[in-house]
């Protein structure tokens, strides 16, 4: 019996040992699956929540119906720019080339934003893949670049023409126009393009709710794990520089514009000159003056989290909104080609 209660005695702590060591082996397995995890992307769509302050049916009636209506004016607005200068031989210079492919521009930011945002006052949230998220994102800052250089292109074409117009119908035609709006769009993706794929390389494992109405960058980037701080103050020096170098190019070609001018000695010269500049400087300032406030207002401590939201949205819709309406009002030149246009497809009685 000493015998065989030994061996029992041997055998239990044997057996007990092994499940020790099998316990602490789950256990080890468990810790290294779940420090795999969060080294890993296990976010694999954002959900967009639309304004914090705004999330009632009866406020996203409200903003769904004001943002369609927005929507339609613009889609409206730019289209129609872009069928007056194509039915329009006249028109076809590189002044008004220019006011095409900034109408397209505007067409193509609009779109990218505003359908989704749509779907987010319908629904109350939106859901995004991951794929779909980080695209939009890349299109919203890359398009928000190529119309800071579409606007200093269209400056220096009205530098051009009243500062050099000897020179002028040589060096700024509309091949070389064109070559240098695709330029604006290389250039603004380009310029995007490093931080987008450095964001890339962070993991999301933490919330996927976005509290924005798109997939904004800082909103996106704010759900990475990790310092991005490094990220963070990329994206700001990349936009900064944008509009800064943009704004002030833009600035310099416009002091020189007016001192050309008051060089004219016919008076009537000096108001045709300014009011075909005056059109540019009001699509500028639109532009311009959005953007910095959008910017100012995400570095002023305790601004609301839905003011920052309508500053970025009012950003992407302004411009497209006023741009035609600007161009169509003071632009004496697209207003008879659209009274032109009226005539011969008869909405418009022909003159007697």
């Amino acid at each position: 019996m000493g015998t065989a209660g030994c061996l029992l005695l041997v055998l239990i702590n044997t057996f007990t040992k092994q499940k020790t060591l099998m316990e602490r082996s789950d256990k080890d397995n468990k810790s290294v699956m779940s420090a795999i995890n969060q080294t890993t992307s296990q976010v694999q769509e954002f959900i967009i929540l639309g304004f914090p302050g705004m999330r009632d049916q009866e406020s996203r009636k409200i903003l769904f119906a004001v943002f369609l209506a927005i929507y339609i004016f613009i889609l409206l607005g730019n289209f129609l720019l872009i069928f007056i200068f194509i039915s329009d031989r006249n028109l076809h210079t590189p002044m008004y080339v220019l006011v095409c492919g900034l109408a397209v521009l505007d067409l193509v930011i609009s779109t990218n934003t505003v359908p989704s945002m749509l779907v987010v006052f319908k629904l109350e949230s939106r859901i995004a893949s991951f794929a779909a998220c980080f695209t939009q994102t890349m299109f919203w800052l890359s398009l928000y670049s190529t119309e800071s250089f579409i606007l200093t292109l269209m400056a220096y074409d009205r530098y051009m023409a009243i500062c050099n117009p000897l020179h002028y119908p040589n060096i700024m035609n509309n091949s070389r126009i064109l070559k240098l709006m695709v330029c604006c769009w290389v250039g603004g993706f380009l310029s995007a393009t490093p931080g987008i794929v450095y964001t890339l390389t962070f993991s999301f494992c933490g919330s996927n709710k976005v509290n924005h109405c798109f997939c904004d960058y800082s909103s996106v980037l704010a759900l990475a794990c990790g310092n991005i701080m490094i990220a963070s103050y990329y994206g700001l020096a990349v936009g900064l520089s944008v509009l800064v170098f943009s704004l002030m190019y833009i600035l310099y070609s416009y002091m020189r514009i007016i001192s050309s001018v008051l060089k004219i000695a016919s008076i009537d010269g000096r108001l045709k000159t300014f009011y075909t500049c005056g059109t540019h400087l009001l699509v500028i300032s639109v532009f311009f003056f959005v953007a910095g406030g959008v910017f100012i207002s995400y570095r002023i401590p305790g601004t609301s989290v839905d003011m920052r939201i309508m500053g970025a949205i009012f950003q992407n819709v302004f411009p497209a909104l006023m741009n035609p309406v600007i161009y169509c009002l003071r632009t004496k030149e697209i207003r008879d080609s659209f009274v032109k246009t009226l005539r011969k497809t008869r909405v418009l009685p022909k003159r007697i």
